[in-house]
């Protein structure tokens, strides 16, 4: 009985090893995984990043060659720190918390030690890499931007963080990955798919060959090529143009919604964030507290709209029935009403209809179509989300659901809004009358201005502004092809718009600002600009806004112009405003006098206010400076 037993125990260990020998080698054997295999060393290879072309078909970002020293750690052999170093131009404690880091993420898996090496470098140390055990160089490529031009919209690569890499499989430790605009939207589409090498090693670590002959090898497919809507002249001029100012600019093609310029000042050099130079160079950009390059203007700035947003208040009370175009009012230059202080007006006084109560952007004209369209209503609560819903029906409130990653929604309010802000207090139309204004609670950022133009411009429509014009052998989203109707009926808009072009006219408040040829249709606004100084709440110089549109008949441009600190509407966004629109229609400039005032004088006294303090407001007490002025003023300074 005993050895029966035994002989079945044998038996029974025999045929479990069988069995499982047979699981391991023919029904698991498709899931071998090669990634996870230590016998197995992955040699990755990196396609084409994709180009992008401007809407021209202007190149403006191609490749440059780059090489990487990768380390496997684990095979790592002893020795000449002195020389390796040397080669690479880093010092030794470079080399060991480098060598840590690379390590700690995964003694067996490849990691970047140095990048970006030149192809000089590059010469020198392929020569001498068989000495460096564990270390070799691997190809591939930087991005090489064509113009200077557009970094905000451009985007820059770099190298992935931990974050990304577990976000998402494709990337491995020292892989690049694109960080904002254009590089960032459209990574997926641009990186390609890496192509990779299984090279079989022996049980004394050595390379013995390709694993099954290479048949398991993959070739890398590269990027694909993007066009974008930026029109590469049109933002080049206005980088010009907005030299020595902080502010942004958006122009939009109405029946499009394609971005066309999307500026963001002072900008910088693209090619400043590329190769060894890029960790530098972001953190000089990043720690400009004055000037802020690296955050998008265009797209970030929020601030109340001003005059600008009486034409929403005018859409609005037309379409609730409380004003028509004949409705009018005697302005006594301030609006006043209850025992609050008197809300001021520029208009001249007089009496005003819908036409020059925009033409003169008469501040008492839009206060009385604001507190007549919330007091149709049985309650404020009631009137006022009425008004919001209008106003949302243009974009404003909430995201766009553009393109590009970042943004942010800017603010209308409704009735709940004011009922948790006063709740012990039955608040009316004349608690909140700045927003008919474009001032108290309302915030915008400058493309959600340049969409409301372009959805005034359509008469009452407009399409999700995009910067992708045409991905290679794709489609762009259809989202950005379907039209957005607002709530506000399409004849509302003629009248609006006959206004918005006698701003132009005559007795507008845009009046020198014609463009010989051109119909344009036009806003001037000022908002009320505030900061912190030690704690202190104080105001700074307002800031120049204009929004505008052209021709006024099929337009082909809409746009919407931030200078911060540059007084009212017309003096700095406007001037820029109308250069904009002739360079973009007719492709040349004929207001010289207008381009010429622009480049004389510069806002950087008023940036630089806060941080100098009273010395240097005397010396910029006239409240214009030229740019020759404000560089002796620093001379003097600096000795």
């Amino acid at each position: 009985m005993r050895q029966f037993l035994l002989f079945a125990s044998i038996i029974f260990v025999g045929l479990l090893f069988i069995s499982r020998l047979f699981y391991l080698q023919i029904y698991t054997s498709s899931g071998h995984d090669l990634y996870e295999d230590n016998a197995i060393r992955k040699v990755y290879e990196y396609p084409k990043r994709g180009f992008v072309y401007d809407r021209n078909g202007e190149l403006l970002v191609s490749n440059q060659p780059s090489y990487d020293v990768m380390v496997i750690p684990r095979e790592v052999e002893p020795l000449d720190t002195i020389e390796f170093c040397s080669l690479l131009k880093i010092d030794k404690e470079n080399f060991l918390k480098t060598y840590k880091r690379a390590r700690n993420y995964s003694p067996r898996l490849p990691s970047v030690f140095v990048s970006h090496l030149s192809k000089e470098d590059y010469a020198v140390l392929q020569e001498k890499m068989r000495k460096f055990k564990g270390f070799y160089i691997q190809k591939r490529s930087l991005r090489d931007y064509q113009t200077t031009i557009g970094a905000n919209v451009l985007g820059y690569i770099a190298e992935v963080n931990q974050r990304e890499i577990k976000n998402d499989g494709y990337y491995l430790s020292g892989d690049i990955i694109g960080k904002q605009g254009i590089e960032k939207s459209y990574e997926n589409e641009l990186r390609g798919i890496k192509g990779v090498k299984f090279i079989q090693k022996d049980r004394f670590n050595r390379d013995i060959g390709p694993y099954k002959n290479g048949e398991k090898d993959t070739i890398p497919i590269p990027g694909k090529d993007v066009t974008i809507t930026i029109d590469a002249e049109l933002q080049e001029y206005g980088e010009f143009l907005m030299k020595n100012k902080v502010g942004g600019i958006v122009a939009i093609e109405p029946q499009s919604g394609e971005i066309l310029s999307l500026i963001s000042a002072p900008s910088y050099n693209p090619n400043l964030l590329v190769g060894r130079k890029r960790s530098g160079n972001y953190t000089k950009l990043n720690k400009d507290s004055i000037h802020l390059p690296l955050i998008d203007k265009g797209l970030l700035r929020m601030h109340e709209p001003g005059s600008p947003f009486k034409t929403l208040i005018a859409l609005t009370a037309l379409q609730e029935g409380a004003i028509d175009e004949q409705t009018s009012i005697r302005c006594s230059g301030a609006y006043h009403y209850g025992g609050s202080r008197p809300m001021g007006c520029h208009c001249g006084g007089g009496t005003r209809v819908l036409n020059n109560g925009i033409s003169k952007s008469c501040n008492s004209y839009f206060a009385n179509a604001f507190r007549k369209t919330i007091d149709k209503y049985n309650n404020a609560t009631e009137g006022m989300n009425v008004w919001s819903s209008h106003i949302k029906s243009f974009g404003l409130g909430e995201y766009l659901g553009y393109d590009l990653s970042i943004g942010k929604k800017g603010n209308i309010p409704d009735g709940s809004y004011y009922d948790k802000w006063y709740p012990d207090f039955r608040w009316g139309s004349t608690t909140i009358i700045s927003n008919s204004i474009g001032q108290g609670e309302v915030l915008v950022t400058p493309i959600q201005l340049a969409n409301v133009m372009a959805t005034i411009a359509n008469r009452g429509h407009y399409f999700t502004p995009h910067i992708i014009k045409k991905i290679e052998n794709d489609t762009i989203p259809s989202k950005y092809t379907n039209k957005h109707e607002t709530s506000i009926d399409k004849h509302h808009f003629e009248p609006i718009i006959e206004g918005l072009h006698d701003v132009y006219g005559p007795n507008g408040t845009a009046w020198f600002l014609n463009a010989s040829g051109i119909e344009i249709c036009g806003k001037t606004g000022t908002a009320e600009n505030f900061t912190k100084i030690d704690g202190e709440r104080k105001q700074l110089t307002d800031h120049s806004i204009f929004v505008a549109f052209a021709p006024k008949d099929n337009p082909q441009i809409a746009l919407a112009i931030l200078v911060e600190n540059g007084y009212y509407g017309a003096r700095f966004a406007g001037r820029i405003a109308t250069l904009m629109i002739e360079k973009y229609i007719n492709r040349k400039i004929t207001r010289k006098d207008l381009e010429n005032w622009i480049l004389t004088y510069t806002l950087e006294h008023e940036y630089i206010k806060p941080f100098l303090g009273e010395p240097f407001e005397i010396n910029a007490k006239s409240g214009m400076m030229t740019v020759e002025q404000y560089d002796r003023i620093l001379a003097e300074r600096e000795q």
